[in-house]
């Protein structure tokens, strides 16, 4: 500084903001220069974005007004989450529309298939079955975590029962995600138990009473749940119960993780088993949802008494029964994963307990030597004692330190004895 200014110098300021750009000129010069295109006629407005240019495109004056704005507004959307930032690979992601239709497959009085996995709205199925949109979402495989119901309206039965979701009215059925679904295989066994059980009612003698419609699709659902909560019941049970056998003879650290594992599954079957006891439950407990599921009746103009309704409440408590039985035998294996459990436990603890006396006896010992090698300590140091020369002191203190460590041992034997005589 003193030879600048000796040398009639002025000092230099340097700002460092003053090599960044004029954002505000930018912004005029890209707006003057978008507009001057349009004008021209070289590019026209994107439909999508009204700044964004077009190749090729007419010009539009209106477009031009817009992009003579100092600011251009634009909106995009990117992925929200962990890692999603906007960096130099970002694109914008475009808002997906809901999906407003469903894929079902429908069945006639006669068993057969009038449409198979058919895309239909969800507008026009409310519209045509009378359905209300909260009626839809019981029976949308979309909507993940839904409770067992047996849904009972005007003109239709609204079934959602494990990998079961139908709509039952007086001359037809519809199941809904019947294909392409993960349980497509147990639905497709549906779809044939209807068929074989709808056309054998309608190859039934005549002095037979023929049954109404609703309830021989309600009955093969029914049949269809059961089966398949026996068969998940089966394979569970049976592996539980071999697990079970080999804890019963051996404690192994690998078959107390599988039967971990097992008792997780176990619970979650059981809880859509009771799930589905409670959703019947809950239509037979209510006598005008029971009286309305006489849906031919109510086509043919005929009505229903409140308390008259054997025929579904028989039906129903039938594969009520069945449920609970399944129920029953779950909890009981249930019962015996927490008593093998619990003996589990009581063995482990009673090896951990063995340990432990292992180890006192072992402190025990410790001490006891650590007496005698006390002792030898002291005649070990490099001091006079006048017991160099004897010719007996060798054998005199080896003979005191021996005992001395054969006392101290017993002495603690015997006292934890006592203890464990006082726990036991």
């Amino acid at each position: 500084m003193p030879l600048v200014a000796a040398c009639g110098l002025r000092p230099l300021s340097f700002n460092m903001f003053d090599l960044l750009p004029d954002l505000d000129s930018l912004r005029k010069r890209r707006s003057r220069k978008l507009a001057d295109a349009v004008g021209r006629g070289a590019v026209g407005a994107n439909p999508e974005h009204p700044t964004l240019p077009v190749k090729g495109a007419a010009p539009d004056p209106r477009r031009a007004r817009t992009a003579q704005a100092p600011l251009m507004q634009e909106v995009y959307r990117y992925p929200r989450g962990p890692g999603a930032g906007l960096g130099a690979g970002a694109r914008p992601v475009a808002q997906q529309a809901p999906d407003l239709t469903l894929r079902c497959t429908e069945l006639d009085i006669d068993g057969n298939i009038t449409v198979r996995a058919g895309e239909f709205q969800k507008s026009e199925l409310c519209a045509q079955h009378g359905l209300q949109a909260r009626d839809l979402r019981k029976i949308d495989s979309k909507f993940v975590n839904q409770m067992p119901a047996i849904l009972v309206r005007r003109h239709a039965i609204l079934v959602n029962l494990l990998h079961i979701r139908a709509l039952i009215e007086a001359d037809r059925i519809v199941l809904f995600d019947s294909m392409g679904a993960p349980s497509a295989p147990s639905q497709s066994v549906l779809v044939y138990e209807l068929q074989e059980r709808l056309r054998s009612n309608a190859r039934a003698s005549p002095p037979e009473p023929a049954q109404p419609f609703e309830f021989r699709a309600l009955e093969a659902v029914l049949i269809s749940v059961v089966g398949a909560l026996q068969t998940d019941e089966e394979v569970l049970v049976g592996l539980v119960q071999g697990l079970l056998a080999y804890l019963e003879e051996s404690v192994d650290r690998a078959k107390l993780r599988e039967l971990l594992q097992y008792s997780k599954r176990l619970s979650r079957f059981e809880q859509r088993a009771l799930n589905i006891r409670d959703a019947i439950e809950e239509v037979l407990e209510q006598d005008e949802d029971l009286a309305a599921m006489y849906l031919t009746q109510k086509l043919h103009g005929r009505a229903r008494a409140r308390d008259d309704h054997d025929d579904v409440e028989l039906l129903l408590e039938t594969y009520l029964k069945q449920v609970e039985e399944i129920v029953n035998h779950v909890e009981s294996v249930s019962s015996h994963v927490r008593t093998t459990e619990d003996v589990v436990n009581i063995i482990l603890d009673s090896q951990r307990n063995s340990l432990l006396l292992l180890e006192i006896r072992l402190t025990i010992l410790t001490v006891a030597l650590s007496s005698g090698t006390f002792l030898s300590g002291l005649f070990g140091m490099n001091l006079v004692n006048s017991l160099e020369a004897h010719p007996h002191a060798f054998a005199v203190v080896s003979t005191i330190a021996f005992f001395s460590i054969m006392a101290l041992t017993v002495a603690g034997l015997r006292s934890m004895r006592k203890v464990l005589r006082r726990i036991n």
